[in-house]
Formats: C-alpha cells, structure tokens, sequence
C-alpha cells in the first residue's frame, strides 16, 4: 500500500537525545523477544539484569527491560544502543526503529502520523519526510507481519473508524471527513484557536447528523456548508466567548495533571515520589491556587496564578508549530479508532481538541522571556507524550469527565488564548 503525503512539511533525524530510551517501555514480540534472546546477551553487560522481562508479573507481555532510572539495559552510557552497536540498525525491535514515525492503515493506503514527544519532531530538525520513505515502507511490511494484519474484503487492512451516532462510512467517505477537517485547520489566516473553535462546531453538528443519505460528494458538500456556517456563528475574538464555569476549570486542571505527569525516568516529577506527595498534588490541581505540584521536571516551577494571567496573540512561529502539530495528527487518523483508544470519529476530535488548551496552559508556566514557539514546543513534548499512549485517559472515569468538560471546549480553548 501506498505511503499518504504528510499535509505539511515535517523534519526529523535522531538526534542522540536518549529521551526515548530513557522513558519508554518497549513491548516486543514474540519473534523479537527471540531474536535478542538468540544474540547472547549476559547479565554482566546489562549491569546484572535481564535483556527481557514480562510486562506484567502474570501476564504474557513482553518487554526490554530497564534500570532501576528508567533507561532501556541495551542504552550504553555514551547514549547508544547495544544492539545497534553490536549487531546493526535491522536488529532492532521494531518499535525502536519505527520511532517517532506512527504507520496508520487507513483504506488502500498508510497514513505517517508522528510522536511530538521527541524533541527533534517538535522542534522540526532533520531530514523531510520523503527521505524516510524508503524506511518507512520497509517498516509498513513489517508492522504487517508483526501485527499479522490480514487484508479485507475491500482491500484494506482494518476497518474505519466509527462514527458516534452509531453509523458507518466507509473509508472513502472517512477520509472525506479527515479532508474537510485538514482544510478547515490549515486556514493560517486566522489563529489557530479560533480554527479550532470552528473545528468542534463542525463536530457538534456532524454528530447529530444522519448520513444514511449522504455519501460521496454530498458528504463533502455538506461539510462545506458546515464549515461556512461555523465562520459566521463562531465569535472572531476569543474574549467574545464567555468564561469556563467553575466546574470546567476543575476538570480541566485534573486533565492538566494527568497529561503533564513523569512516573518514571530522569524527568519523573518531584511531586510523585511518595503516596503523599502524590495525594497533594491532586488536592492542590483541584483547588487550584499557589505554586502548582512538578510533575514533570521539564516543566518550570510556576503558580496557578500564573497559568491564568492573559499573554496576547500567539505569534507567526508559535502558530507555525501548532498548525503543523494538528495537520499530522488530523491528516494521519491518529485522533480516533484504534491509535486514540478506540474513541469514535467526532468524541476523538474533541479530545484531540483538549490538548490545544493544556498546551496554552503549560505554555504560561515559562517565565516572559522565553520565546513563545520555544515554550509551546517544549509543552508539547511533554503532552503529546500521554495523547494516545496515556491508558488512564482511556478509563471509564476519565472519559467520563471528559464527556463533562467537552462542551466548554471552545471557552477553554478561548480562555487560554488571550
């Protein structure tokens, strides 16, 4: 199948960072779980552990194992790793190799979504993506095999993601939806939020509309015409919208913690070594007042206060990152089915929509000084980090407070933009 062009220009080379194989568990296959088993790894090179572990204590996963800090046993102390060093590139499991790049069937073609939780993404540095094609389509036939993906009746290799009313599309008609969507949020004539604003407008009518009837060309048309009726309805200005109530922002600020935590690894938050800093900090993220719990140390210490005080427009750069930012999750699918939690097509936009307040939000926590486009990309190296990863997210209690705040959205999007 054939690779889908990214909608923007997207850069990345590794850049040696460790990042990843200091904060990842690596699942691996059965096949792959051989394989370093078969390579004669000792106990004595890996610092007295073992290459492979069990992912949990009774179940049948596996995974590389870590040190006690949180880095990968094949990750050597000039930041290499053992296995590419020793046996080359293709030796590695797959997940390591296919690292930052997300592989998304979606109908006859894949789709290249990326994790911003790499610096090097979020920062745009490296090679363009057509220089990682030939990568890329060699990792896609692997991902097959690993995944023992069979194809469909229609051609591709899973289903399309569902719609919340309960309907299905095909995936021609799905992928009209992610058109019209990418159309809508790549208008960098007017500041991001406020395309998002329009975006779950969009959604709110989309989910309450029946389709039986509309397919094809009539799907794309009546997006059209939500889409201009959102530009005349939606408020220009984000101070036209009102406030979040009380309630939202509670919820809100829980969703902030969950999204900005380190359990473990060299950025592993201060505010989660023991039961009862842990239980503080939750109390503290619920009211909401004086310095807020470090989750997470790449994160600047910084109040509540702080994080509401108003910081004007985005400028052209910071707009630059979030535009490219939500062109590759949208344009790549990874917003709904099975890489967002199995969320439907619309709830999953909305949820995608929450991470573009929590990065204004940790954005406010670096002092003025910093550039803007600087604090957004550290801030999203830290929330795209959970985005579609993050298991709690996936909760029935989470979901459910998500299903509370999802219609204030548009003011939490508006509120942390001024």
């Amino acid at each position: 199948m054939p690779l889908k062009s990214l909608p923007v220009v997207q850069r990345w080379d590794c850049h040696a960072t460790g990042a990843c194989c200091k904060e990842y568990r690596i699942e691996l296959s059965e096949d792959e779980a051989a394989r370093i088993a078969a390579q004669g790894w000792t106990k004595d090179e890996l610092g007295g552990l073992e290459p492979v572990v069990r992912s949990t204590p009774f179940g049948k996963g596996l995974q590389l194992n870590h040190r006690p800090d949180g880095a990968c046993v094949f990750l050597d102390p000039e930041g290499k790793c053992r296995i590419h060093a020793r046996f080359g590139y293709e030796t590695k499991p797959l997940p390591c190799r296919l690292f930052p790049f997300i592989l998304i069937p979606a109908g006859k073609e894949w789709r290249v979504g990326m994790r911003f939780a790499c610096p090097s993404v979020a920062a745009n540095k490296g090679r363009s993506l057509p220089e990682h094609e030939d990568d890329l389509r060699r990792f896609a036939a692997q991902l097959v095999q690993r995944e023992k993906l069979q194809p469909r009746d229609d051609g591709s290799l899973v289903p399309p993601p569902r719609q919340d009313n309960g309907e299905s599309l095909d995936w021609p008609d799905t992928l009209r939806l992610v058109e019209g969507l990418l159309a809508l949020i790549r208008k960098t004539n007017e500041p991001i939020e406020r395309r998002w604003r329009k975006l779950l407008h969009v959604a709110a009518s989309m989910k309450q509309a029946k389709l039986q009837n509309l397919r094809g060309k009539r799907l794309s048309e009546l997006l059209d015409l939500l889409a201009v009726a959102a530009d005349q309805e939606v408020p220009r200005e984000p101070t036209q919208e009102p406030r979040p109530s009380w309630v939202a922002r509670i919820l809100f600020r829980q969703m902030a913690a969950l999204f900005t935590r380190k359990d473990h690894g060299p950025y592993r938050g201060e505010g989660l070594r023991s039961p009862l800093a842990r239980l503080s900090a939750a109390w503290r993220f619920a009211w909401g007042v004086g310095p807020i719990p470090r989750l997470h140390k790449r994160l600047p210490e910084a109040t509540f206060e702080q994080a509401e005080q108003a910081r004007g427009p985005l400028p052209p750069e910071a707009e630059e990152v979030l535009t490219r930012y939500y062109s590759i999750k949208i344009g790549s699918l990874q917003f709904c089915g099975a890489t967002a939690f199995g969320l439907p097509f619309w709830r999953g936009l909305e949820f995608l929509g929450l991470t573009l307040p929590l990065l204004l939000w940790a954005a406010r926590l670096y002092p003025p000084e910093v550039p803007r486009d600087r604090a957004l990309g550290d801030a999203l190296t830290v929330i795209d980090d959970h985005y579609g990863f993050n298991r709690v997210l996936a909760t029935f209690r989470q979901q459910w407070s998500f299903s509370l705040l999802a219609g204030e959205l548009s003011r939490l999007m508006a509120w942390y933009a001024r």
